[in-house]
């Protein structure tokens, strides 16, 4: 049973954010000092970059830092939802897979199948069963046709369930009474060989209809009823007249029997029984029977139980358990962890943590165990999982049927170990309460921050055309002076040199 499991990716503290953002905003400044050459002017793109970056170094350091946070809280979270998922799926797997529970055996598994009913205890089984009979349906066949879709007639046909008498070769009816359930009527209006088949399957009333074509090419219609005496049938053209009365089954009918209704007959410790299917699950106690062939003498039916893999199961469950608290344990550590702060997963670490105490057996026997640190599985103090090898053993041996319990499937014991893991899973995938809401609400942040982001770039934009205006003018007016400058100063050079 394996999980996919993460590693921790931790987070920045405040300490560290403020640092990083006085250092960005003590980076920008000395930008913008360096940006004064005094001795050649001022260089305008230099400098209003620089003060542009000044003025939102800190406010981009912080959405850069609230960002990562996010990512990786999104990452951790959907990581702790797929692996706690992806534990209660494996041992699901497993615990549907029928290898932890006692199992049914019969001494003729050809003739005579067996399996256990989901949630049945079988540990006890003993019971010898003959087969005497099968259950068999009443099937039906018609004269050939040359072509299934040329039309034959429209009409009804009346189809009605009951039980029957054959001759000794099953190929006529000799007679029949109705059963309880009201007659079936059947509208043909595509008188076709494909038609009537059609409308009589349209009609789910226990007969199924077919078209089969022969060695000659040509197509007959197949009619088959469900097994047991009282599902024989009868099927008759309200008009007698008409060609479809070549497809009525019953005493004097048109259409060839393939088949008898008949139940199953058996003896069940001694006991005669019939039923109507070859497949019963009502006669031994939690066993499914599958009748296949005619026994001809006592079948035995025991049961083994899974010592080795039950025990197997127990050192997997534990070991993969480790491998995901592990994971989540990590994910949400109070100084390091991404999700530290998460509601939805300390509460899934919570029920991980109190699984070895949890009931996961209802109606045990008198002093057996009911949950898995009574059979050996114990907490370590590192919260890890730990089994007691003599512990487990001791109780396998004593109640292997509540041992078996809490490894049975959902369907065969709705609180045990795969219904509670199952649980567990479903609310750390909660779109309300659990990890996908914060997912969800972790994603919602990051997509307030982009908008945030989008703010600050406008404002940047904005700032760095009006500085860029300002300067523009400055170095203009700074031009104009230097140019009053020269020419003063080269007119009282001029002035000078005359003397």
């Amino acid at each position: 049973m394996t999980t996919t499991t993460a590693t921790t990716t931790s987070t920045s503290t405040a300490t560290t954010t403020a640092t990083s953002s006085a250092s960005v905003t003590k980076t920008a400044a000395q930008q913008v000092l360096t940006s004064l050459d005094t001795g050649s002017g001022v260089d305008t793109a230099s400098l209003v970059t620089a003060l542009v970056q000044a003025q939102f170094a800190a406010k981009n350091a912080s959405i850069t830092s609230r960002n990562t946070a996010l990512t990786a809280q999104i990452s951790a979270a959907g990581t702790l939802k797929s692996t706690i998922s992806n534990f209660a799926t494996a041992l699901g797997t497993l615990s549907t897979g029928g290898t932890l529970q006692t199992q049914p055996v019969s001494s003729n598994a050809t003739a005579l199948g067996v399996s256990a009913i989901s949630g049945a205890k079988v540990g006890d089984l003993s019971t010898s069963v003959t087969v005497s009979a099968l259950a068999s349906a009443q099937g039906a066949r018609s004269a050939a046709v040359a072509d299934r879709t040329a039309t034959i007639a429209t009409g009804k046909l009346t189809l009605q369930l009951g039980s029957a008498t054959y001759n000794s070769a099953g190929t006529a009816m000799t007679g029949f009474t109705a059963g309880s359930s009201a007659a079936v009527s059947i509208d043909v209006t595509d008188g076709s060989l494909n038609g009537i088949a059609s409308a009589i399957n349209a009609a789910k009333a226990g007969v199924t209809a077919s078209i089969i074509t022969d060695a000659d090419g040509k197509a007959v219609l197949s009619l088959k009823g469900t097994t047991g005496t009282d599902q024989a049938f009868t099927l008759t053209a309200d008009d007698s007249s008409s060609a479809l009365s070549q497809f009525n089954v019953g005493p004097n009918s048109g259409m060839t029997l393939t088949g008898t209704a008949a139940n199953a007959q058996l003896t069940v410790d001694g006991v005669a029984v019939q039923r109507s299917s070859n497949t019963i699950s009502d006669l031994v106690s939690g066993v499914k029977l599958q009748l296949n062939a005619v026994t001809g003498g006592p079948v035995a039916l025991s049961s083994t139980r899974p010592t080795s893999a039950v025990a197997q199961a127990v050192a997997d469950f534990v070991d993969t358990y480790n491998q995901v608290y592990a994971s989540a344990k990590g994910l949400t550590d109070a100084s390091t962890g991404d999700l530290k702060s998460d509601t939805a997963a300390k509460t899934m670490v919570r029920s991980l943590q109190s699984l070895t105490t949890k009931t996961l057996v209802s109606n045990p026997g008198t002093n057996a165990p009911t949950t898995l640190a009574q059979i050996g599985v114990s907490t370590n103090r590192d919260g890890s999982l730990s089994v007691d090898t003599a512990t487990l053993n001791k109780m396998m041996a004593a109640y292997p049927d509540e041992v078996e319990a809490m490894f049975a499937p959902t369907t065969g014991n709705a609180i045990g170990l795969s219904s509670t893991l199952n649980g567990i899973s479903l609310a750390a995938a909660s779109s309300v309460t659990g990890l996908g809401a914060s997912t969800t609400r972790y994603t919602k942040a990051q997509t307030d921050l982009t908008d945030e982001q989008a703010k600050i770039t406008t404002l940047s934009d904005a700032m760095s055309t009006r500085l860029t205006q300002q300067f523009s003018t400055m170095n203009s007016k700074v031009a104009a002076y230097k140019s009053t400058q020269t020419f003063l100063e080269n007119q009282i050079k001029a002035w000078n040199s005359d003397k």
